[in-house]
């Protein structure tokens, strides 16, 4: 059977209106028949203007679909163009790639801000090599211009995640394990889980304000300058089984959810633990 087009079906029931408030008005007595006219035909107008409304709507909704597709198209393409020029040779280009992929994850943090954040941890956990690790390195200034593209990745994650209070702020996961950071913080940041085993960092860190909502392991792990674990809140899970700092270690006002591992955990002299 041959079904007739939403055009069609509106004309009809215009039609069927129509008729149906005249031939109902001229029954009436009272109503004359111009009167009637103008009134089935105001009826049946009024059909068609929904029907154009409803048509217009699913043109609209159509058309933003179309938007969208193109959006995430083109979302997607930025992404990993970005992804690749991580790669690329000049540290200039690398600052860029960091840049456009916070972009992305700033204007769809629902679609890019986790998967951002995994990309910038796999970047730090790549091998590098600088003196301020102990490390002989044959073009000093080369490491340092490293440093300082990795050094803006840092502060990128920070950025990224939501601060302490936020209504309704996700909690992002950072996996860390094993990276070499410089002067690394996450003061006054909602973090979900934290992975920094045998993670080393170097010139301090700071955990001011910082809450853990999931997991935090610091199992293994190395930081040399003055560490602040101040106001910080950890969730469950909580692991600085062999960990060593060289410097002085604040622990202040620290709210652990379950008992913390120090197990051969290494501080100076003289260092209170919570």
């Amino acid at each position: 059977m041959k079904r007739f087009s939403p055009l069609a079906a509106a004309f009809l029931l215009s039609a069927v209106v129509f008729a149906g408030v005249l031939v109902w008005l001229l029954a009436e007595h009272a109503t004359n028949r111009g009167d009637a006219l103008k009134t089935a035909g105001l009826a049946g107008g009024a059909v068609a203007a929904l029907y154009g409304l409803w048509l217009n709507d699913r043109r609209r909704r159509t058309e933003e679909d179309r938007h969208e597709l193109e959006r995430s198209r083109i979302s997607d393409e930025r992404f990993a163009k970005a992804v690749e020029l991580l790669g690329h040779q000049a540290d200039q280009v690398r600052v860029g790639a960091i840049h456009a992929l916070a972009g992305l994850a700033r204007t769809r943090p629902d679609v890019y801000a986790q998967t951002v954040l995994d990309v910038l941890c796999a970047y730090l956990r790549l091998p590098f090599a600088h003196g301020d690790f102990g490390d002989p390195v044959d073009e000093p200034a080369v490491a340092e211009r490293e440093g300082q593209v990795r050094r803006t990745a840092q502060q990128v994650i920070q950025s990224l995640l939501a601060r302490v209070g936020t209504p309704d702020a996700p909690a992002y996961t950072l996996d860390l394990s094993g990276a070499r950071l410089d002067r690394f913080t996450l003061a006054g940041r909602r973090v979900g889980r934290l992975g920094a085993q045998g993670t080393t960092i170097v010139n301090g860190a700071a955990f001011t304000d910082t809450s853990f909502e999931g997991s935090a392991f610091f199992t293994g792990a190395e930081i040399h300058g003055p560490v602040e674990f101040v106001r910080t809140k950890f969730g469950s899970g909580t692991g600085f089984r062999d960990f060593t700092v060289h410097d002085e270690v604040t622990f202040t006002d620290v709210g652990f959810a379950t008992p913390p591992d120090f197990t051969q955990a290494r501080f100076p002299a003289g260092t209170e633990l919570p």
